[in-house]
């Protein structure tokens, strides 16, 4: 077991272990440590605690120290100076006639850095771009383009349910969203109705999934022929998840009726492909248009999560070599004071 803290950087992005050292660090701190980018200052949101090593990406960093007054200071001049940069780089795009929609900039903590995040269709030619800016700020310039989904976490937002988004307010990570989880919930399958406001997949799928996955399991589906507590043979007309009521057709003296039973009481005698097919005659009643705009959703879906795996596997591997880099030179430097 290995005593970590919980750094994050930005509102609402990853949080990432840091070793407290011997320093009394508690939640809610700032503290100033050493990433792949050089020297930051984050936010503590993990109090010390114990974890398993399997969990830490080695290796592990230490905080350098807890933010002084002096360093709180500096990352609010920071903030200032990226609503400037800010400004600077829109007329520079503007200038340059680049088809992108700049997003954000960033100063890392040390001002080593300059990072523009923005958007764009496709594959952007910057380069005379990134000459100019140097040349303004007299420092490291790096444009990163993101999706619209990270678009949409720091700029934040209204959803439809009339809350902040969810992506700005506490995920600091993107669950995988398929159609599959709409279709798991019984909703509607218009493109519409199950898409967020950067029109992906609403990430509040994922937060019921289990849940509907789990009583699923437990219900008959939609024209299952079953056996009632009566003894009485039925098809079931309908179903309600939550409540794990079931609402079934039975021939009572030739005539047919509708009575709700608890899905306890029910007893399945033969599954019907009326059931098992549900999901396609969902699809049924959409149009044409929308048939292929559900299709393009769940293409730029998949595209969406390869782009941030790659990503993250790109980030592992700069955080590994700088690792390695540091433990080559403290190696030795061990062997020439030896």
């Amino acid at each position: 077991m290995t005593t970590i803290i919980g750094v994050r950087f930005r509102n609402m992005g990853k949080v990432y272990y840091f070793g407290p050292k011997s320093l009394n660090i508690e939640a809610g701190d700032h503290v100033i440590v050493e990433t792949a980018r050089g020297v930051e200052y984050g936010c503590v949101v993990l109090g010390p605690r114990e974890v398993e090593d399997s969990r830490i990406v080695q290796p592990l960093k230490e905080v350098i120290r807890i933010a002084t007054p002096k360093d709180d200071a500096r990352e609010e001049s920071n903030r200032r100076k990226e609503k400037e940069a800010f400004q600077i780089c829109q007329k520079k795009i503007a200038a340059h006639n680049l088809d992108m929609k700049l997003i954000d900039a960033e100063y890392t903590f040390d001002n080593n850095k300059v990072l523009f995040y923005f958007t764009a269709d496709g594959r952007v030619d910057f380069r005379e771009l990134v000459k100019d800016l140097a040349s303004v700020f007299k420092t490291r310039i790096e444009l990163r383009q993101i999706g619209v989904r990270d678009e949409t976490k720091i700029l934040g937002g209204i959803g439809i349910c009339g809350r902040p988004l969810c992506c700005h307010t506490y995920l600091s990570e993107f669950a995988p969203v398929s159609i599959k989880m709409a279709k798991e919930q019984n909703l509607s399958l218009n493109p519409t109705k199950i898409s967020g406001t950067c029109g992906r997949l609403m990430c509040c799928l994922k937060n019921e999934q289990e849940t509907y996955e789990y009583l699923n399991k437990k219900l008959p589906g939609n024209g299952d022929l079953v056996s009632t507590p009566e003894g009485i043979l039925g098809e079931v007309q309908s179903v309600n998840v939550l409540r794990q009521l079931v609402k079934v057709v039975v021939n009572v003296e030739d005539e047919k009726e509708i009575r709700e039973y608890p899905a306890g009481e029910l007893r399945i005698k033969q599954k019907h492909k009326k059931g098992r097919d549900k999901e396609k005659e969902k699809e049924k009643d959409l149009t044409s248009e929308e048939k292929k705009e559900l299709e393009k959703l769940e293409k730029e879906q998949q595209e969406s999560g390869g782009r941030r795996e790659k990503e993250e596997g790109r980030e592992k591997k700069r955080q590994s070599k700088k690792g390695s880099e540091h433990g080559k030179r403290k190696a030795s430097a061990g062997r020439t004071a030896g």
